[in-house]
């Protein structure tokens, strides 16, 4: 079956009458409704504004606060909102992602072309770079323990010269063998006035 040329008009009308249009408006009410943030901000503007803030605003009807506020607020709140539904809209993971999915698969179905493949997943990765950088970091700090117990533990360490003299005159003590010779500091050996 060859493919036609579809023109956004179609897809749109398709759209509408499969009931995609209003269910995708559900969704992105749904989605203002819960944003915190529009809520907060909608709120600060109704308490901040001229309207209930200006004497005598308490004598008013609900009905004549509310278009009064309607007419002060209507703009800025609406730009909110309508920013807040582009970035839905245009959200690549979530509602916009879908978005996209459903007129590519109209737009398919209608031009009799095969729809695309899904897009190829990517190996998830076994760590993540974070992860990568806590393990080199904690890998490095213990090799600087390490390196701090071979410099502190004398036995794993070199000894000085002076140390070695040491350690062979208390060897020579213990073995009750004043003959031999110990090297003094500078490493000249003593001299010995032995009388023959």
């Amino acid at each position: 079956m060859g493919s036609r040329v579809v023109t956004p008009e179609e897809v749109l009308e398709s759209l509408m009458n499969d009931g995609t249009i209003d269910a995708i408006r559900m969704k992105i009410i749904a989605q203002l409704k819960a944003n915190e943030d529009m809520k907060k901000n909608t709120m600060m503007m109704v308490e901040q504004s001229k309207v209930l803030n200006t004497p005598g605003a308490e004598k008013k009807t609900k009905r004549e606060l509310f278009d009064e506020l309607r007419r002060e607020l209507e703009t800025s709140v609406l730009e909110k909102a309508s920013k807040a539904v582009w970035e839905l809209i245009l959200d690549s993971s979530g509602l916009g992602k879908e978005i996209t999915e459903t007129v590519e698969k109209v737009y398919c179905r209608l031009s009799g072309q095969e729809p695309p493949p899904p897009p190829a997943l990517l190996p998830l990765p076994t760590t993540y770079p974070q992860e990568e950088n806590e393990k080199e970091s904690k890998d490095k700090q213990e090799g600087e323990k390490a390196k701090e117990m071979d410099i502190s533990e004398p036995s794993s360490r070199k000894r000085t010269f002076s140390e070695m003299n040491a350690l062979e005159k208390a060897e020579a003590v213990e073995n009750g063998s004043p003959d031999r010779t110990v090297a003094s500091e500078d490493g000249t050996l003593p001299s010995t006035n032995a009388k023959t």
